[in-house]
C-alpha cells in the first residue's frame, strides 16, 4: 500500500513537473505575428484592417462608411478617406481595392457582400452589424450578424480571396459596383457563367478632383461553386429589362445588351444565389488590373489558380514575415513590438504595385500601355513620404527603393515631369513643392546608383528652372526673382520652404556629379527663406507682391487645417523650423543657440507641435544641433512615442499619410532619424529596444547587417556613442558611416 502510494505520488509529481515545464515554454513569435492591422483605423488614421500582400495591388477591407450612422457621406470627408472606421458598426460589403493612410478618398470599390434569404440590392437594407473581428497581416475575418455568415479574406499581390461560410437555406453573394468612396460615374459587369463574372468600375476622383481624371479598374471574379440563380441589377431593383449602351475604354468600343447578361451604368451590380441544404462554404477570387479584363483574368490564374484560401494566406504570411524580419528587435514589451512591427507593416503598403503579372501597366498621360521587367510602383504621396519613408526603404529595402526611382523616371519619360502626387498613373498635383527631386538625390547619395542619374538630373532641372507651364512648381518666376513666393500664391511661405528643400537636394546631387556652377546656384537658392524671416517674431512671415509684410498676421492661424495666409496645413510655428538643411543659418537668424533652443522648446510648451502633420515632425530631433541640449531630443521623442503611438485603433496620431507617421515611429524606436531629407545623415537619439539588427542588402551594402545596441538604463540619457567601439563625437552620423560600421552602441548614464 505504502509502495503504491509512493509510486503514485512520484508519477503525479513527474506529471505535474512536465506540465509546468511545457507551460513555461515561451514560443518565439515571428515579426509578422506582432502586426495588428486595427492600429490606425480610428482617430483619422485612415488605415484599414483587411488583408493586402506586401506592396499589393489588390486589398480587401470591410466597408462601413455608408451606413445610417454617417449619412450623408459628405458630412465629414476625413472619416471617408478610407472604407473603414473602427467606431462604425454597419457593414455594407468588402471593397477589393483600397488606399491606406491617405487623407483624401479614392478607390474603396468593388464591394462584395454575402447575404441570406430574399435577394435585396439596396445596401442600406442588406447591410448588417458585424462582430468577432480578427485581423492579422494578410488575413481578416468577421461574423455578419444579420445572416449568421462567417467571412474570411486573404490576398495575393493582385487577387483578393474571400471565403464565406453560409448557414442552411437560400444565400446570395452580391457585387455592388454603385457603392464606393467617391463620386465617379460608370461601371460595367458581365456574367460569363454560373461561376464567373467580369467587368470594370470607374475610379479616380482623388481629393474630389475633376471627374475627367477618372480611369477604370478591371476585374474578374471566380466562384468555387456554381450559382443556382444569377443576374444583374440596375438601381434600385434587380435588373430585368433590355439595355443597350455604347461604352468605350482603352480605345475599344463595345455594344452591351441583355443577351450577354451585361449591364452598364452607375448604380449597378450582380448577384449569385444558392440554395444550400446544409452549411456550405463558397470561395470567391477576384483578380484586378488597371489595364484590361484579360489581364485581370491572367493575374487571377497566374497567382491563385488551384490554390486554396489557406494556400494564398500562407504565401501572404510568409511574404510579410520575410520583409518584416529585415529588422529584428530585442527587449521592450509585447506592446512595443506590436506598435513597431505594425508601423513597419504600414510602410510596406504604399507605394504599391501597378503593373500586372505580365508587366503591363497604364502609362501616365499617354493613354498607352507600357511594360516593365521590374515593378512599376504607384501611389507616390511624396509631400509626405520624401521626409522619411523613402529613406527607410533605401536603408532596409534598397531594391524596392531602386524600383521606385525607376518608376518616377518612367513617369518623366511618359509625362514630361517627375511625379508630385501620383495615383494609378494619374497626376493629382496634390500639395506643394518638388519632392521627387529630394527622393532621387537622397537615394543616389545613399549608394543606390544603378539608375540613369543624368536623366534624373535633367528632369530635376526642368522642374527647378522652367518658368512657363510648370505644373510642379507654380509661382516659380517670383521664387527665382524675389527668392520667395508672394501672397498671390497660395501657401506662399510653405511653398518657398519646399522649393528651398528641393533646391538644396539638387545642389547636393550637382556637387556629387561635379556640376560646380549648378551646385553654387542651387545652394544659394536653397536659403532664400531667410527673406521671409521676421526678426521680431522670430518666425517666417508672408510678403505681399510689393515686398511688404502681410498684415494683419496671426502666427497661430492655420493649425488644424484652418484657413491662413502663407501656410499649407499648418501655421507659422509649425513651419518655423522646417529648413533642416540650414539649421545653422536659422540659429544665426534667431540669435544663437540659446534663442534657437528657447524658440524650439516654445513650440512644444505652447502646444503648437502637431505630431499628426508633416511640416514639424522632425522638430523633436533638432535639439541635437545645440551642444548640451541633445537630452531634450531624447526626452521629447520618448514622450511623443509613448503619447501618440499605441496598440489600439487610435494608435496613430492622425492620418498615416501612406506610412509617413509609421516611418517616423520606426526610426524613432530604433534611435536614428533622417533629419535632413536629401542629405545622407541621421540624428541619433535613445533607442527604445535593447538591440536592433537590420539585415542589409549585399547588393548595395558591404556588411550583412547593422546592429544598434543600448545599455539597459531606459530612464537615462546618452552619455556616449560608439561605432565599432570607436567614440563618436557627434549626435549625428553619416549614412555611409552607419552602414559600413557593424555596431552602433548607445551608452546611457
Amino acid at each position: 500500500m505504502f509502495l503504491n502510494n509512493f509510486l503514485n505520488m512520484r508519477i503525479s509529481s513527474i506529471f505535474y513537473a512536465i506540465l509546468f515545464f511545457l507551460s513555461s515554454i515561451s514560443y518565439a513569435q515571428e515579426p509578422v505575428d506582432y502586426v495588428n492591422p486595427f492600429i490606425g483605423t480610428s482617430n483619422y488614421g485612415a488605415t484599414f484592417p483587411g488583408p493586402i500582400a506586401p506592396r499589393g495591388m489588390a486589398s480587401i477591407s470591410p466597408f462601413n462608411v455608408a451606413g445610417p450612422q454617417n449619412l450623408p457621406l459628405e458630412k465629414d470627408s476625413r472619416w471617408l478617406s478610407n472604407p473603414y472606421v473602427h467606431e462604425n458598426t454597419f457593414l455594407t460589403g468588402f471593397s477589393q481595392v483600397n488606399l491606406s493612410g491617405v487623407g483624401c478618398p479614392d478607390l474603396g470599390v468593388l464591394l462584395l457582400m454575402p447575404t441570406t434569404g430574399v435577394l435585396e440590392t439596396n445596401h442600406l437594407k442588406y447591410g448588417s452589424t458585424y462582430s468577432n473581428e480578427i485581423a492579422k497581416a494578410g488575413y481578416y475575418s468577421t461574423e455578419i450578424d444579420k445572416y449568421n455568415i462567417k467571412a474570411a479574406f486573404t490576398t495575393s499581390k493582385r487577387v483578393g480571396v474571400s471565403k464565406f461560410t453560409f448557414p442552411k437555406g437560400k444565400s446570395n453573394i452580391l457585387l455592388n459596383l454603385g457603392l464606393g468612396l467617391t463620386n465617379e460615374q460608370g461601371a460595367m459587369v458581365k456574367i460569363v457563367s454560373s461561376t464567373e463574372i467580369e467587368g470594370m468600375r470607374s475610379v479616380g476622383s482623388f481629393c474630389y478632383n475633376n471627374p475627367e481624371a477618372a480611369y477604370p479598374v478591371y476585374f474578374v471574379a471566380k466562384f468555387s461553386k456554381p450559382a443556382a440563380n444569377f443576374g444583374v441589377w440596375k438601381k434600385p431593383a434587380t435588373y430585368k429589362g433590355v439595355e443597350a449602351q455604347w461604352m468605350g475604354y482603352n480605345g475599344k468600343t463595345r455594344l452591351m445588351d441583355a443577351s450577354t447578361k451585361m449591364v452598364v451604368g452607375d448604380s449597378i451590380g450582380t448577384y449569385f444565389s444558392y440554395n444550400f441544404d446544409k452549411i456550405e462554404t463558397v470561395e470567391v477570387k477576384i483578380g484586378v488590373s488597371y489595364v484590361s479584363i484579360e489581364n485581370a483574368r491572367e493575374n487571377l490564374e497566374k497567382e491563385t489558380a488551384n490554390k486554396t484560401f489557406n494556400d494564398v494566406y500562407k504565401e501572404a504570411y510568409n511574404a510579410w514575415n520575410q520583409l518584416l524580419s529585415k529588422i529584428k528587435v530585442e527587449g521592450g514589451s509585447t506592446n512595443d513590438k506590436t506598435v513597431f512591427y505594425t508601423a513597419l507593416y504600414h510602410t510596406l503598403i504604399h507605394p504599391n504595385t501597378l503593373n500586372d503579372f505580365n508587366g503591363e501597366y497604364p502609362e501616365i498621360k499617354t493613354s498607352k500601355i507600357g511594360k516593365t521587367a521590374g515593378t512599376r510602383y504607384t501611389v507616390f504621396s511624396l509631400w509626405d513620404t520624401y521626409r522619411n519613408v523613402h529613406q527607410l526603404m533605401s536603408l532596409v529595402y534598397p531594391q524596392q527603393q531602386f524600383d521606385m526611382v525607376q518608376s518616377m523616371l518612367a513617369m518623366y519619360d511618359e509625362n514630361g515631369w517627375l511625379p508630385k502626387w501620383e495615383l494609378n498613373s494619374t497626376e493629382t498635383f496634390t500639395m506643394v513643392g518638388d519632392p521627387a527631386s529630394i527622393v532621387i538625390t537622397d537615394t543616389y547619395l545613399k549608394g543606390i546608383k544603378d539608375f540613369d542619374v543624368q536623366k534624373a538630373y535633367k528632369a530635376m532641372l526642368k522642374s527647378a528652372d522652367q518658368i512657363a507651364d510648370n505644373p510642379v512648381r507654380p509661382g516659380l518666376k517670383d521664387y527665382i526673382e524675389k527668392g520667395y513666393l508672394t501672397t498671390e500664391n497660395g501657401g506662399s511661405v510653405s511653398t518657398t520652404q519646399e522649393y528651398n528643400a528641393a533646391d538644396y537636394s539638387i545642389a547636393l546631387l550637382a556637387k556629387e556629379l561635379g556640376k560646380t556652377e549648378d551646385y553654387k546656384r542651387f545652394l544659394n537658392r536653397s536659403i532664400s527663406y531667410r527673406k521671409l524671416f521676421d526678426k521680431e517674431l522670430k518666425l517666417l512671415r508672408p510678403r505681399l507682391k510689393n515686398g511688404n509684410w502681410y498684415k494683419p498676421f496671426d502666427p497661430l492661424a492655420g493649425a488644424n487645417f484652418t484657413e491662413n495666409i502663407g501656410f499649407i496645413e499648418g501655421n507659422a510655428w509649425q513651419y518655423a523650423f522646417m529648413v533642416p538643411h540650414d539649421i545653422n543659418g536659422l540659429k544665426k537668424l534667431m540669435g544663437g543657440n540659446k534663442s534657437f533652443t528657447n524658440q524650439l522648446q516654445k513650440v512644444f510648451d505652447d502646444n503648437q507641435f502637431d505630431m499628426a502633420n508633416e511640416p514639424d515632425i522632425a522638430y523633436p530631433f533638432l535639439f541635437n544641433y545645440v551642444k548640451g541640449e541633445e537630452w531634450r531630443s531624447q526626452k521629447m521623442v520618448a514622450e511623443l512615442v509613448k503619447k501618440h503611438f499605441k496598440n489600439t485603433p487610435d494608435g496613430i496620431p492622425g492620418n498615416d499619410d501612406t506610412g509617413t507617421m509609421s516611418a517616423w515611429l520606426v526610426y524613432s524606436m530604433m534611435g536614428i532619424y533622417p533629419i535632413s531629407p536629401g542629405e545622407p545623415k541621421y540624428a541619433i537619439t535613445k533607442p527604445m529596444f535593447d538591440k536592433i539588427t537590420i539585415q542589409l542588402d549585399s547588393k548595395y551594402y558591404k556588411n550583412n547587417e547593422l546592429v544598434i545596441e543600448k545599455t539597459v538604463n531606459n530612464n537615462g540619457y546618452i552619455s556616449q556613442i560608439l561605432i565599432n567601439g570607436n567614440k563618436q563625437n557627434s549626435y549625428f552620423i553619416n549614412h555611409n558611416d552607419l552602414v559600413n560600421g557593424q555596431i552602433l552602441k548607445v551608452i546611457l548614464k
